[in-house]
């Protein structure tokens, strides 16, 4: 049976600190709360009067139940003040020596029995435990931010904590109504050790001015349905706290990938420190105000006018052609859909017809709208029907040699000043390009799945690629409802780019026994706010398909990082391919 905790003492109170004593208050916990002077205190207590009064304001909270819970909060400068509490969570700022130094002089305060938890995100519990007579009753408690909001907690267990603290712990942070997943203790811990190594990466596709900041934003909350771009999460967490996280991380994992962005330290060193002073990736109207005030990134395009287009055609006869088809044919372009045969012609635009049949269904389309859209719809089998068009979509097999005779094909018959675009999601455009005569007309077009869906267009523009043909497709992208975000000709543009070596990250961790597949997918939806975990995600894309374009980024960035996971490596030849075999990581053949 878990002990009963009644009496928490907080140490810090800064947001983090001020948020978990609400937490605890919140729940009928009684709270000591401790800051270094008579400021911080005034500092802690205005934190929680603010929130709690924005609580009440949003219905959250009444009166009477803000007026119990700031009852329940005493307010000191002395760590004596501490020595009857069940359990004393430390919240100061991440720095190993300061914590040790509170620990050892909590050891001599409270009774044996007293637990005593970090909210560390990055550092090791270990190496704090260490300075105490009770290593075993040390464990890590990392609330995230806005603790009163966010329901995960990561539950940290070195290798000596007892294992009734553990249990102890849990059953406390699940009465407090989070949900806790306990790890081991090693940096970054499940959450941080996931996000940071992906927004470092984007931090380094911004310095190497492959894509804006806007399209890389833009590119993860419309590609992945991210809830904030990982510039923007970077300005709210703080550029100085993710270097200290990313820079511990290194240290404990030698992963190049760990090791934190130049422009970050530049940035720090400038005070460009994210939300809090105002101004980070992004300059703000106020320190800590979200609204943006600079000028949006200037367009590479703006300037050049686009080729006029009015009839479409598309390659290919799988989910992403005939989506593509439905796209711009819901957008009143005629559109020629040119398949291998006739009976694969006639079976795709039965295919487009039967998702218009769905949108009307669901109220999303008028029946007259829908005819109208099918009547736009030509099928074909010559390439030569393709002649007149003025943009051609290929979207057939992710095999290049098959594309390059595409793109062969449509040089020879397609009229001279056509747009040319391939919607590949790993191959090389250039490749692409250079079956043909004409490589300033060819650009990637980069759909997500479902298209008739999902928003995002990536625009890749190779060497070649002539300005008015990337203004042309930003054209078209507006017109059918789309947004373009653009990058250079390279393995996994951006969103694949960003999001497969945090898959991988995930799998190694899996691999590692450092946690299980579940709790990695809580921590990163609970935690991260992530609409699925690394795991389901895997299982939906394909571990097949994961694992081929994880294999293009590693030869072509040669990142010991991007190595597949074998683990990963080994599920594919087992045959274990997610859903679609009903096995991967879980199991769904039960369902």
């Amino acid at each position: 049976m878990a002990r009963e905790i009644s009496s928490v003492g907080v140490i810090g109170l800064g947001t983090m600190g001020a948020g978990i004593a609400e937490v605890l208050a919140r729940s009928g916990v009684s709270v000591v709360a401790v800051e270094i002077d008579d400021d911080g205190v005034r500092r802690g207590r205005g934190h929680l009067e603010h929130s709690t009064e924005r609580a009440v304001a949003g219905g959250k909270l009444d009166a009477d139940g803000r007026s119990a819970l700031l009852d329940r909060i005493s307010y000191t400068t002395s760590l004596p003040e501490l020595s009857d509490v069940d359990l004393v969570i430390e919240a100061i700022p991440e720095n190993l020596e300061a914590k040790s130094e509170v620990f050892a002089e909590l050891d001599k305060i409270t009774g044996p029995d007293t637990i005593f938890v970090s909210n560390t995100s990055s550092l090791s519990i270990t190496e704090i435990g260490v300075h105490t007579a009770r290593p075993g009753k040390v464990v890590g408690m990392h609330f995230f931010n806005p603790a009163p909001i966010l329901k995960l907690v990561e539950i940290v267990r070195t290798v000596v904590t007892e294992p009734e603290v553990i249990t102890d712990v849990v059953a406390f942070a699940e009465r407090l109504g989070k949900t806790p997943v306990v790890i081991g203790d090693r940096a970054g811990f499940i959450a941080n050790a996931l996000l940071f190594g992906y927004l470092n990466h984007a931090v380094r596709m911004y310095e190497q001015r492959y894509a804006t900041r806007e399209d890389l934003d833009a590119a993860m909350r419309f590609g992945c349905g991210y809830p904030m771009g990982p510039l923007a999460l970077l300005d709210l967490i703080g550029l100085d706290t993710a270097y200290e996280i990313l820079d511990t991380m290194y240290h404990q994992s030698r992963n190049r990938l760990h090791a934190p962005a130049p422009l970050l330290k530049q940035m720090i060193t400038a005070g460009l420190l994210g939300r809090k002073t105002g101004q980070g990736f992004y300059t703000y109207d106020e320190p800590d105000s979200p609204t943006v005030t600079d000028v949006v990134t200037p367009s590479t395009v703006d300037t050049v006018a686009p080729r006029e287009v009015r009839k479409v055609g598309v390659v290919g006869t799988g989910t992403m052609a005939t989506g593509i088809v439905e796209v711009f044919a819901k957008r009143g372009y005629e559109v020629i859909l040119r398949a291998r045969s006739a009976d694969k012609a006639a079976a795709s635009v039965a295919k487009v017809k039967k998702s218009l049949d769905k949108a009307v269904v669901k109220g999303r389309l008028s029946e007259e709208d829908a005819a109208a859209a099918l009547g736009r719809i030509s099928p074909a089998v010559d390439f030569d029907e393709l002649a007149d068009v003025d943009l051609v979509v290929e979207a057939v097999a992710e095999d290049l040699a098959v594309k390059q005779a595409v793109f062969a094909a449509l040089d020879d018959v397609v009229k001279p000043g056509a747009v040319l675009a391939t919607t590949t999601s790993s191959l090389p455009v250039i490749s692409c390009a250079a079956a043909t005569s004409r490589p300033s007309d060819v650009v990637g077009v980069h759909f997500f799945n479902p298209a008739p869906v999902m928003k995002l267009v990536e625009v890749v523009s190779t060497i070649s690629t002539a300005p008015d043909v990337v203004a042309t497709v930003d054209a078209v992208c507006a017109a059918v409802g789309k947004h373009p975000v653009h990058c250079g000709d390279r393995a996994g543009f951006i969103v694949n780019a960003l999001l497969f070596p945090y898959l991988n990250d995930a799998v190694k961790m899996l691999e590692a026994h450092y946690a299980e597949a579940d709790d990695i997918d809580t921590a990163m939806k609970v935690g991260c706010g992530l609409p699925m975990g690394p795991f389901e995600l895997l299982d939906v894309v394909g571990l097949d398909v994961s694992l081929a374009i994880q294999r293009t980024l590693f030869n072509e960035f040669r990142e010991e990082g991007f190595a597949p996971a074998p683990l990963l490596e080994h599920l594919v030849t087992a045959g274990r391919l997610g859903r679609k075999t009903g096995k991967g990581f879980k199991d769904y053949s039960a369902r």
